[in-house]
């Protein structure tokens, strides 16, 4: 089965994309999904924050403190790594689990922070969802009401769109209407086809 390892920065349509392939009955995994799942109350990844980072970071309910953790990581690179290390080879594994029950021509991993998470090994080929990063802003504030410096601090600590870019094999450009979306969509779909009866 091909792998398709889909990434893209904050904002650039990752979901929208994921969803056009899903329309196709392409199965895709979320690795946002799974690291939400990991840290729900009882699961290992909770109680591995709970010893790294305190008490401090679990709600009453015994949920994880999403935007108390968010506002430490980003100000914090030692926490950040240390959040990285509880989680990342969790999500790996559970992605890993995720393949091994499938059984289509292709599927899309979808990794936010691909590269920033070293993860690129785990797809055949990747596909990096693309748009200009006044574009990123604009999206980012609409659908989360954020001020725009907090964007663009998530946006730097994401790794640069020009290496994004010369380290994809297939580049899908959002900066254009719903309708060119869902045209690359289907281009690529054919292609990935083909490329899994090879």
């Amino acid at each position: 089965m091909l792998k398709i390892g889909l990434t893209g920065g904050i904002g650039c349509g990752k979901t929208t994309v994921s969803q056009l392939f899903m329309a196709y009955n392409i199965p895709v995994i979320d690795a946002d999904e799974i690291a939400h799942q990991l840290v729900e109350p009882g699961q290992p990844a909770l109680e591995g924050i709970k010893k790294a980072f305190g008490i401090d970071f679990v709600t009453v309910e015994g949920m994880l403190d999403r935007k108390k953790m968010r506002d430490c990581i980003f100000s914090d690179n030692h926490a950040k790594q240390q959040l990285e290390a509880i989680l990342h080879p969790l999500v790996y594994s559970a992605v890993q689990s995720k393949l091994t029950q499938l059984n289509t021509p292709y599927c899309v991993i979808c990794v936010p922070l691909l590269f920033e998470t070293k993860m690129e090994a785990i797809a055949d080929r990747i596909l990096v969802v693309d748009c200009p990063v006044a574009q990123q802003i604009e999206r980012v504030r609409k659908r989360e009401n954020m001020p725009d410096e907090k964007i663009q601090a998530i946006i730097d600590s994401q790794i640069a769109r020009d290496i994004r870019l010369s380290k994809a094999d297939d580049v899908i450009n959002n900066a254009e209407t719903e309708n060119s979306l869902a045209q690359q969509v289907e281009k690529l779909h054919h292609f990935y086809i083909s490329l899994s009866t090879l």
